[in-house]
């Protein structure tokens, strides 16, 4: 792994939002560390399950910054010395040649950002669907979510004021913003993202609640309130 910027090349910065992410971490990383010309910042929320030990053991970069996900994004954002960045979720694993796929999407006219397609662990067929329709979903509307492993040019990042600093929802209003810039595009491979928050209060009652979310925001709830009812509403399952 090298932040070095090759001759004529780019750097991927991988940045790794982390809490309580132990069980996880390791083969995010692993996964991360397979891309060529890659730096990897992880940014740990302060957890309490040894993830941040686990980081340093892979001798990654390593920042800790309370405040949420979308805090913690921005901050390794900010401390980022690659070209391009890749936000990825820290139970995600990247796919093999991730970085060619960056590279050679971001460089096509027009394309402003982009993603992966989404794969899910496990064999559940309600997990096929939720597949399917989040593809249909990114491809058709452009609009992927944060588990897909959304990438754009640093520079780009900044100029739209990266992520807003909301509880609930950030990765989705980010996406609006890039995509009044240029096309966001999706890679034709697929990260793989753990099945755990569809499993713990079902395949049914997570798509349910997700699109709750979602239309309240367009109705113009608070995000704040939104995500308390989130919370709650997992806690709850």
């Amino acid at each position: 792994m090298s932040a070095t910027k090759p001759p004529g090349g780019a750097v991927i910065s991988v940045i790794i939002p982390t809490l309580n992410e132990a069980g996880s971490i390791g083969a995010t990383l692993k996964s991360a560390q397979a891309g060529t010309d890659v730096e990897i910042i992880v940014v740990d929320g302060g957890s309490s399950d040894g993830t941040a030990q686990l980081a340093n053991a892979f001798g990654v970069r390593l920042l800790t910054v309370s405040g949420g996900r979308a805090k913690q994004v921005n901050a390794g954002a900010r401390s980022a010395s690659g070209d391009v960045l890749l936000f990825l979720h820290a139970d995600t694993r990247l796919p093999g040649g991730f970085d060619q796929q960056i590279l050679e999407l971001l460089i096509r006219p027009g394309t402003a950002a982009g993603a992966f397609a989404l794969g899910i662990d496990g064999p559940e067929i309600g997990l096929r669907l939720i597949e399917k329709l989040a593809n249909f979903r990114s491809r058709f509307f452009q609009m992927p979510y944060g588990d897909q492993a959304i990438f754009l040019k640093a520079d780009l990042f900044h100029s739209v004021g990266g992520f807003p600093e909301m509880d609930i929802l950030e990765d989705f209003v980010f996406v609006r913003r890039v995509k009044r810039t240029g096309r966001v595009a999706i890679a034709p491979v697929a990260v793989q993202t753990s099945g755990r928050r569809w499993r713990r209060i079902g395949i049914l009652k997570t798509t349910v609640i997700n699109q709750a979310v979602l239309l309240a925001y367009f109705l113009g709830r608070n995000p704040e309130q939104l995500a308390c009812w989130y919370r709650r509403t997992k806690l709850r399952g």
